[in-house]
């Protein structure tokens, strides 16, 4: 049995969503590191070469195909490989990528500040309009502009 065909990352904004031939769930997704490390290699299985190690737990990431027990992801670079689907969890995070970023009490950008965030932090996600994400660190909660995260799709809503 051959991988199923990688899409392309250049057309992935025109890209409709498809479900994977294993998990039969919808590609592309968002899901996160489980680990503190995880060997991301050439391809599907441990005989191919190791390309780089993802050394942060929770950092979201993408995933574009399946193969048995194995993704391709993409992080938010547009780096990727192959990990092993133990090494991923179905927890949703986001990448914080506006640097002092301003969290809402409401979806609503006159709504008053709860915390500022710098570029780089991971959140963990919680419900999400159609413009805004409503996200969580180290106690702090609030509102954020979905344009100014990584690791949620643009037209996703969660309850």
């Amino acid at each position: 049995m051959l991988p199923a065909p990688l899409p392309d990352p250049e057309q992935d904004a025109g890209l409709t969503q498809t479900l994977g031939p294993v998990t039969n769930l919808p590609l592309p997704r968002f899901l996160s590191m489980k680990t503190d490390r995880a060997n991301v290699r050439r391809g599907p299985s441990k005989t191919h070469r190791i390309d780089w190690e993802f050394l942060r737990r929770g950092m979201p990431v993408e995933v574009v195909a399946e193969y048995g027990h194995w993704r391709r992801i993409r992080d938010h670079d547009g780096m990727g490989g192959w990990v092993h689907y133990a090494l991923i969890s179905g927890h949703r995070t986001v990448l914080i990528e506006q640097d002092m970023l301003s969290l809402r009490f409401r979806p609503d950008s006159d709504s008053r500040i709860t915390a500022k965030l710098e570029a780089g932090v991971i959140a963990d996600l919680d419900e999400c309009t159609l413009d805004w994400c409503k996200v969580s660190v180290a106690g702090y909660k609030g509102w954020a502009p979905k344009t100014a995260l990584w690791g949620v799709m643009a037209d996703e809503i969660r309850d």
